[in-house]
């Protein structure tokens, strides 16, 4: 069975009290408006228009230090994340039942989150 992936975006995690001040940051370093304050309704994410190639963009606040992680989006989660294991990545974390932080070899953090079909992006890769 074959399982679909390729780059959503990425998160902006920002140490901040103030998310609404850290993203006009971002939204004026980056030329792209936010469209949707306070997505999800949990006051930490606020999401921008689409960036580049319709790469999914987001400040995040978060107790955590500051850092860019980037999402990796697909159409069967558990499928690619044992195929990024099989690679030398490990999972941290599984978010509200929807999406896995995985750590890769070098350290860094990234998610595996579910593949949305109608953002414009470039054709996802095919895995075995």
């Amino acid at each position: 069975m074959t399982h679909r992936s390729r780059l959503a975006g990425f998160i902006i995690d920002s140490q901040v009290d103030d998310l609404p001040a850290a993203s006009a940051f971002w939204s004026a370093a980056l030329g792209l408006k936010v469209t949707d304050p306070d997505d999800g309704g949990l006051g930490i994410y606020d999401k921008f228009e689409p960036g580049p190639g319709g790469l999914h963009i987001e400040v995040q606040k978060v107790k955590h230090e500051a850092r860019v992680h980037l999402d990796i989006e697909t159409d069967d989660i558990e499928a690619e994340v044992v195929r990024l294991e099989a690679l030398g990545a490990k999972r941290v974390q599984h978010v509200r039942n929807r999406w896995w932080v995985m750590e890769a070899p070098t350290g860094h953090r990234f998610c595996v989150v579910p593949m949305n079909e109608d953002s414009g992006r470039a054709r996802p890769n095919r895995w075995p």
